[in-house]
C-alpha cells in the first residue's frame, strides 16, 4: 500500500462569488483511516467534501485524490474517479419509489455489466453487512430513520469504493441508531480497507471511531489531532465545541450595540 495520503488538500482557498469560505486549508486523509472534519454550521465542512468529489473547484491550491489533481480531470476522468467514491448523504437520500434491494442494486446496474444473479448475491452481502438483509423488500417509507441510513450506507459501498464521504451521518438519529451507524462506519472502513471522511457535529460519537480530527472555524483549520488530543485540547474554541459550553469564543449573542444604548436610541417615537 502506498504511503502517500489518499486525499491531500494543499493551501486550498475557495470563494462563493466574492465571499471567502475556505482560507489556506491543508489537510491529509491517510489510506485506511477515518478522519473527521468538525466545526460550526457554515464553516466550510461540506464545501470541503464537494471539493474532494469535484462538484466544486478550488479558487486556488490543489485537491489531490489518489494521485490525481481533481480540478485537472476532464469529465470522463472525473466520473471515473467518482465511481471509486461512496457518498452517504445527510438523510440517506434513498430513491423513494424503489425497494431497499433496488436502491442497493442501482449503482451495480448503472455502472457494471454484471449479470443479475451476481448482483443479487452482492446486494445481499451489502445488506447483510449493515444488518438489513431481511428488509430487502421494504420501501423507504417503511423504514425507520436509522434503518434508512443503514440502507444508504449499503448503497454507498455497493461498488467497493476506495474513499467514503459522510455528510452528517448521525443527524436525526436516536442514541441506539447513532451508535450502530458509528460502529458500521468504523467496521466497514477497516473491513474494506478504505478511507473515510466524516463531516459531523456529533462530537462524542465521532471521537469514539475516528483516527484524526480537523477543526474548522471561519474557513480555517484552528486545531487538529487525535481523538484524545482533541478531548484534552486547551484551545478555547475546541474546548467549547467538544464540551458544549454556552460561554466561550462562540458567543450566544449576535453582535449588536450595548443593550441600553439600543433601547434608548432606537425606540420608536410616539405619534
Amino acid at each position: 500500500m502506498s504511503s502517500e495520503p489518499l486525499v491531500k488538500l494543499a493551501d486550498v482557498n475557495f470563494t462563493y462569488d466574492r465571499r471567502p469560505v475556505l482560507k489556506g486549508i491543508n489537510m491529509e486523509i491517510p489510506r485506511g483511516k477515518v478522519i473527521a472534519i468538525m466545526g460550526l454550521s457554515g464553516c466550510g465542512k461540506t464545501t470541503t467534501l464537494r471539493l474532494i468529489g469535484g462538484q466544486l473547484k478550488a479558487t486556488s491550491g490543489a485537491v489531490t485524490v489518489n494521485g490525481q489533481v481533481v480540478s485537472e480531470l476532464d469529465n470522463d476522468g472525473l466520473y471515473a474517479l467518482r465511481r471509486r467514491m461512496g457518498m452517504l448523504f445527510q438523510f440517506g437520500a434513498l430513491f423513494t419509489d424503489m425497494t431497499v434491494y433496488d436502491n442497493v442494486a442501482f449503482q451495480m446496474r448503472e455502472h457494471t455489466d454484471l449479470p443479475e444473479e451476481l448482483i443479487h448475491d452482492l446486494v445481499m452481502m451489502k445488506l447483510h453487512a449493515v444488518g438489513l438483509r431481511g428488509a430487502q423488500k421494504l420501501m423507504p417509507s417503511e423504514l425507520s430513520g436509522g434503518m434508512a441510513r443503514r440502507v444508504a450506507l449499503a448503497r454507498a459501498i455497493a461498488l467497493d469504493p476506495m474513499l467514503m464521504l459522510y455528510d452528517e451521518p448521525f443527524a436525526g438519529l436516536d442514541p441506539i441508531s447513532l451508535s450502530i451507524v458509528g460502529k458500521l462506519i468504523r467496521t466497514l472502513n477497516d473491513a474494506l480497507g478504505i478511507s473515510s471522511v466524516v463531516v459531523t457535529h456529533d462530537i462524542q460519537e465521532s471521537l469514539k471511531i475516528v483516527d484524526y480530527v480537523y477543526f474548522v472555524s471561519e474557513g480555517k483549520i484552528v486545531a487538529e489531532g487525535t481523538a484524545d488530543e482533541i478531548r484534552h485540547s486547551d484551545e478555547p474554541y475546541v474546548h467549547q465545541f467538544v464540551w458544549g459550553e454556552a460561554d466561550g469564543p462562540v458567543s450566544f449573542h449576535y453582535p449588536a450595540k450595548p443593550f441600553g444604548e439600543q433601547i434608548y436610541t432606537e425606540a420608536p417615537r410616539a405619534r
